[in-house]
């Protein structure tokens, strides 16, 4: 499915009643079956743009379609996995995969099978009866995962969803994520504060400057597919990267400036 957002403003009222200008003008078109990377410094309206898309968000002004439809009428065609991965404590892996195909009314019998199949495809075979708080945080978003993939929706959104894993273990999620994409194809939006992540895993990233969030250039990863880890080590890579650097660490250093001389006032 293409998403096409069209000079999207995001505004937010501060508690002192001033307006915190998110996103302004952001428009691009996110194209069926391709894997975008959002990246940009802390605060630039990243997230916001995913929640925008996925509905979870309202745009102040502008328009997002998805393929021609405005995306509030399509609601049903994207899914969210966070940072957080927001699993039921109290249920098991299984029944935490399974939860949104009971919601939607699915037989026990049929979303069992589907949830232990998307439990398998994602290395947790021999957990389905173990409870979040038994595994570690790469098994826990595995999880998340598996229950993203088994609504079936055609646009993944991914909110920084390895954020909080240790090197080790976003190595194994990255290559986890490249083997699901290459499988099902599916429009997927990933935001990320990494250059590393976006290169490895996009098919192109979109760089925004510091808040108010803008598209400051879109780069095209022309690096082959299926991809694994040792492309970091190639000089095309190193390439792109030297690019998304020197695109990026301007924005960075606005935004760390904007950030201290807000705690600064507020001092």
């Amino acid at each position: 499915m293409n998403i096409s957002v069209e000079n999207v403003r995001q505004v937010w009222q501060s508690r002192d009643g001033s307006e915190v200008v998110a996103l302004d003008g952001f428009t691009h078109t996110f194209q069926s079956g391709r894997f975008s990377c959002i990246l940009g410094p802390s605060g630039c309206g990243k997230s916001t743009m995913a929640q925008i898309v996925g509905g979870i968000e309202t745009a102040t002004s502008g328009n997002v379609t998805i393929d021609g439809a405005h995306a509030g009428k399509k609601g049903s065609a994207s899914v969210m996995v966070w940072q957080s991965q927001n699993l039921f404590p109290w249920r098991s892996v299984l029944d935490n995969v399974a939860f949104g195909p009971e919601m939607a009314g699915m037989s026990r019998r049929e979303r069992t099978e589907r949830a232990r199949e998307l439990i398998n495809s994602v290395g947790l075979k021999g957990f389905e009866r173990h409870y979040p708080s038994q595994l570690s945080g790469g098994m826990r978003q595995r999880v998340a995962l598996a229950r993203a993939l088994i609504m079936d929706r055609p646009i993944l959104l991914m909110d920084e969803p390895f954020g909080a894993l240790d090197a080790q273990t976003k190595i194994v999620m990255q290559e986890e994520l490249l083997r699901i994409f290459e499988a099902t194809r599916k429009t997927v939006i990933f935001v990320t504060h990494s250059i590393d992540e976006a290169i490895l895993l996009g098919d192109e990233v979109v760089v925004m400057t510091a808040r108010p969030g803008r598209i400051k250039e879109v780069l095209q990863v022309d690096l082959p597919r299926p991809r694994s880890i040792e492309m970091v080590s190639t000089p095309a890579f190193g390439a792109l990267f030297d690019r998304a650097f020197h695109l990026i660490r301007d924005e960075v250093t606005k935004a760390m400036q904007e950030q201290n001389a807000v705690a600064g006032a507020l001092s």
